[in-house]
């Protein structure tokens, strides 16, 4: 969990208070993994590196014109908008030309902007005052933006570690005429104010959040470009054109539709081509699906909901006869046997689906029958009468029925029959 989105604003296992050792912290995190590779020239080491701002929403590359080593995670103040930014370093050494490869950034472009010196204590202490302000501004800024009445959506705002320049992310379908919002944004904040419009993909990524899958979204952890997507990725893929389904958070489609299309690209090219239909006695079969995994291709034919898969080649050899303008009789489906195996149940599953109620409650009559047989008896012989299933019911013989020791001398109480087992044996001595 990443430190800015938890309830305490602290990492829970780290006690790093406010960043983590690992940089896990971070969105768009890159494990550096050339980190323990001995160098053999420092003098053909990389001298640029990359710098992370606001926990990873924005990088930057910096030269490092100091003879100062940094390690991954440490704070840097850098070269601002007329003054000095801090950021975080997020990878060093050889793995920066790779990332500068992939996004086209010149090492040795004398535009780059420069690290000042590592962080000092008055460094941080700006850095996070202007933090600070960050969302007081974009509330602000969204309710002058409502009054205007603009159709845009103001998602983030960065301020410098110095306070003099402050950058607002917005969406919008078309262009909009900011200009006296931007005055209003400066004269009440008391910032240089750039506007930087983002696609929201983009907004979506900065925003962060838990995909359909159960994860974070990829564009808030690790991927960086984005690439078009279409509905003919499903096409291929055989999933429904269910836009409910199909759209990620940012009411696009998602991202993760063209990580598996090569595989079902190359898988399909086994498939025969122009086979939608296939000329039958039945009538005209239709394609329905295409199974990579099986190499099946299921048909349907008129006025029968039965679905028939075909091998690829009997497919082919359909399509060779219906061009010789043979109609087949029949499709010849492949006989499926269920693949299916019965799921068993785990083990403390079994166990606890063994004891059920009625047996626990049968127990319970049954001890307590048996408690009750074992006590002595107090009212004359109840016990040899017969009794119902239940408590209440059944004729009670020992209470309404006549005694037959009734006349009987009683010797051992005035009231009651006789009672061989109602007193202990001491008393039955002293009575003799």
């Amino acid at each position: 969990m990443g430190c800015g989105s938890c309830g305490t604003g602290k990492p829970g296992g780290c006690q790093s208070n406010g960043g983590c050792s690992t940089g896990g912290c971070n969105r768009l995190n890159v494990h550096d993994w050339l980190r323990d590779l001995p160098i053999d020239d420092a003098e053909s080491q990389c001298k640029v590196l990359e710098v992370s701002f606001k926990q990873g929403s924005r990088k930057e590359f910096y030269r490092n014109l100091t003879l100062q080593h940094f390690e991954k995670g440490d704070y840097v103040t850098v070269e601002g908008v007329n003054g000095f930014d801090v950021g975080e370093v997020s990878i060093t050494g050889e793995l920066v030309r790779i990332q500068m490869k992939k996004r086209g950034v010149d090492e040795f472009s004398a535009e780059m902007k420069k690290i000042v010196r590592a962080s000092n204590e008055r460094d941080i202490e700006a850095f996070k005052i202007s933090k600070s302000r960050e969302a007081d501004i974009l509330a602000r800024s969204r309710t002058h933006a409502s009054n205007l009445k603009l159709a845009m959506k103001l998602s983030e705002v960065e301020l410098q570690a110095d306070g003099k320049k402050a950058t607002f992310f917005y969406t919008a379908d078309d262009r909009i005429d900011f200009r006296e919002l931007i005055r209003i944004f400066a004269g009440e904040f008391k910032v240089k104010v750039e506007m930087r419009q983002i696609g929201i993909r983009q907004e979506a990524a900065k925003l962060g959040g838990i995909g359909s899958c159960g994860r974070e979204l990829c564009c808030s952890t690790w991927l960086h470009d984005f690439k078009s997507v279409n509905t003919t990725a499903a096409r291929y893929q055989n999933l429904s054109i269910n836009q409910t389904k199909l759209s990620g958070q940012c009411g696009r489609l998602k991202c993760c539709l063209n990580f598996e299309l090569d595989t079902y690209l190359d898988a399909l090219q086994d498939f025969p081509d122009y086979a939608d239909t296939l000329q039958t006695a039945m009538g005209q079969a239709f394609l329905i699906k295409k199974d990579i995994f099986k190499n099946l291709m299921w048909y349907t034919l008129p006025n029968n909901t039965k679905h028939y898969p075909l091998t690829i080649q009997r497919v082919k050899e359909i399509k060779r006869l219906n061009q010789q303008g043979v109609v087949v009789d029949e499709l010849q489906a492949v006989e499926l046997t269920s693949s299916k195996v019965k799921e068993v149940e785990n083990s403390f599953v079994e166990l606890v689906g063994q004891i059920s109620l009625k047996s626990l409650e049968k127990n319970d009559r049954r001890r307590r029958d048996q408690n009750r047989n074992d006590r002595p008896n107090n009212n004359g012989p109840r016990n040899n009468g017969p009794r119902g299933n239940g408590p209440n019911s059944g004729p009670r013989p020992n209470n309404n029925g006549p005694r037959p020791n009734n006349n009987a001398p009683r010797s051992n109480g005035p009231n009651n029959g006789p009672r061989p087992n109602n007193r202990p044996p001491q008393n039955n001595n002293n009575n003799a």
